[in-house]
């Protein structure tokens, strides 16, 4: 579990899926040309048996292939809760092909052949985004970790302090002392790490709202 959270800082890879072996290899030879990992395959199985997508990077994908096509590809990535940044390159390509994978997610949508430097430039781009995207997601899973430490009193000062109740006000919402509310305010940004209240308020912010329900004040 720990190499797949952290897995945003590994070294970006590049899977090419396109059943021209020829168009697969120059895309690979491109890319590791100018220092990107590249890998090619026939196939979306071949992608998905090869194990890598928990690997930062992006996916330049045909659209027409024998077996599972590029949209439906990106559909049950999607359907599997796989976020993959996705470059189409394809030569059959029209617009509501386009408006469909643009609106799934899709980072760009190329037509063949395609210049060598507006690849390299969708590349460039899918991977940030990839990695932005991966980074967030490690962020939000510690700060579930952190607040799964809460106590019930604690996750409730926490909410109270995120809309901006002083310390006073949470007493009496809650019935209790002030001295007692800035004690278990200490132990919130203890527990979740955060020394500023705006950064408290970040941690919230980034924890899903029903998960947060699933740990009830």
């Amino acid at each position: 579990m720990a190499a797949k959270e952290t897995s945003f800082a590994q070294n970006p890879i590049v899977s090419v899926v396109d059943d021209d072996e020829s168009l697969r290899l120059s895309i690979c030879e491109l890319l590791e040309s100018v220092g990107i990992e590249a890998v090619g395959f026939a196939t979306t199985h071949a992608l998905m048996d090869a194990d890598i997508l928990d690997r930062p990077g992006c996916i330049i994908l045909d659209v027409r292939m024998p077996g599972v096509s590029g949209l439906d590809f990106q559909s049950r990535l999607a359907a599997n809760g796989i976020s993959a940044s996705i470059i189409f390159l394809t030569g059959h390509g029209d617009i509501p092909m386009t408006v469909q994978a643009m609106k799934a997610g899709a980072i760009e949508f190329l037509t063949k052949p395609v210049r060598d430097q507006t690849l390299l430039d969708a590349v460039s781009k899918a991977i940030e985004i990839d990695k932005e995207k991966r980074a967030e997601q490690f962020t939000t899973n510690s700060n579930i970790a952190l607040y799964a430490t809460l106590t019930p009193r604690e996750r409730q000062i926490m909410e109270a302090v995120v809309r901006g109740a002083l310390s006073k006000q949470i007493a009496f919402e809650l019935n209790i002392s002030e001295i007692t509310v800035k004690l278990h305010r200490s132990a919130v940004m203890r527990k979740m790490k955060t020394p500023f209240v705006t950064h408290l308020v970040r941690a919230w912010q980034s924890i899903p709202a029903d998960i947060r329900d699933d740990y009830p004040a």
